[in-house]
């Protein structure tokens, strides 16, 4: 892709939620509302092919509801996914964790069980992002490096510490769990910060591999930025 061509999409035959939750049939609430909504979506698609248009070089930014059944144990995205694969359209997944479930480190261990889920059950190309990071402490940030790319002796550590030890032997086997498939890494996100912004964007350009015509990169493009064009760079806007 030589750009990004944005599009908004506001289409009036789609169903809403609020549709959803005020239809005195249904009488389904946000969760309920939300999956059914999802459920009608890619059972009635041809709108969104229509609004969408030709896919040429177009690069769309879709943001998913946050209901993490639909991710973990319903088909309903994959189902999405194979649809706009099907129209021609390379897919991959980014996943957002609040870096505030650093504060309690049994809740940032369960986002990392929720993004390994998700990773499992949609199959696709995967960017795990650990959001906010503007927001954490001057501490928190010191010590972030470790929560980017946790091993199991990390986590077993931390819960030892934090945790009740009647738990002991579950927060055991969820660590053992993670570093077993050793999937979950995150990248740091700093909305403040224009070098965090360009790092994830181009993370998200080389798990797309956006120019087909360019060679294959490796990690170590991320080192230097200015020697390597992405597709989300300044000369494109």
């Amino acid at each position: 892709a030589t750009g990004i061509q944005e599009k908004a999409v506001v289409s009036t035959q789609s169903t809403g939620v609020d549709d959803v939750m005020e239809d005195s049939e249904l009488k389904f609430g946000p969760n309920g509302g939300l999956v059914f909504c999802m459920e009608y979506l890619v059972n009635n698609t041809e709108w969104l092919d229509e609004c969408l248009g030709a896919v040429d070089d177009d690069y769309f930014i879709i943001d998913c509801p946050g209901q993490i059944e639909l991710y973990t144990h319903m088909d309903t995205m994959s189902r999405f996914i194979k649809t706009l694969e099907s129209w021609g359209i390379r897919v991959c997944a980014v996943y957002l964790l609040d870096s505030q479930f650093l504060v309690e480190p049994s809740k940032f261990i369960a986002g990392m069980c929720s993004a390994l889920s998700a990773m499992v059950q949609l199959q696709l190309p995967h960017v795990n992002v650990l959001t906010k990071i503007d927001l954490l402490s001057a501490k928190d940030k010191d010590n972030l490096d470790r929560w980017l790319d946790p091993s199991q002796l990390t986590l077993e550590g931390i819960l030892t510490k934090t945790s009740n030890k009647r738990h002991a032997n579950l927060s055991n086997a969820l660590c053992r769990l993670l570093d077993d498939y050793s999937l979950v890494h995150f990248v740091p996100l700093n909305i403040e910060d224009e070098d965090s912004i360009g790092d994830l964007c181009l993370q998200i350009d080389l798990v797309l591999q956006i120019n087909e015509d360019a060679e294959p990169r490796g990690p170590a493009d991320l080192q230097d930025r200015d020697d390597t064009e992405s597709g989300f760079g300044d000369e494109t806007t």
